[in-house]
């Protein structure tokens, strides 16, 4: 069994940076792709940043240029890095693994953050 546990959320102001971190633990014989997602109560869950193995990254558009996401693989570890954050960047985000030979999806319990204006 594969846990995530995040950290790193918390309160900002508009314009303000805060970095996510996901550490994952547990029988990984292969943890393949990593990535962030975020919830609000109005919209679904939504990508908003992931990054493969090797270190490719996809980014959402409302996210490009302002998050990055990093990876330490000897740590089994990624984290969000947002800056000049927006009000609309509220929401809870959520870390997402993909281990093993069928990519099983595993996910974090989220962790909240909020923007204020």
């Amino acid at each position: 069994q594969v846990q995530l546990v995040e950290s790193g959320g918390g309160l900002e102001q508009t314009g303000g940076s805060l970095r996510l971190s996901c550490a994952a633990s547990g029988i990984i014989f292969r943890l393949n792709a990593m990535g962030w997602y975020r919830q609000t109560p109005a919209k679904q869950r939504e990508l908003v940043a992931t990054i493969t193995s090797g270190g490719t990254t996809t980014y959402a558009d409302s996210v490009k240029g302002r998050f990055t996401i990093s990876r330490d693989n000897a740590k089994n570890t990624v984290y969000l890095q947002m800056n000049s954050l927006k009000p609309e960047d509220t929401g809870v985000y959520f870390c997402n693994a993909k281990v093993g030979r069928w990519q099983n999806d595993y996910w974090g319990q989220g962790t909240q953050v909020t923007v204020s204006s």
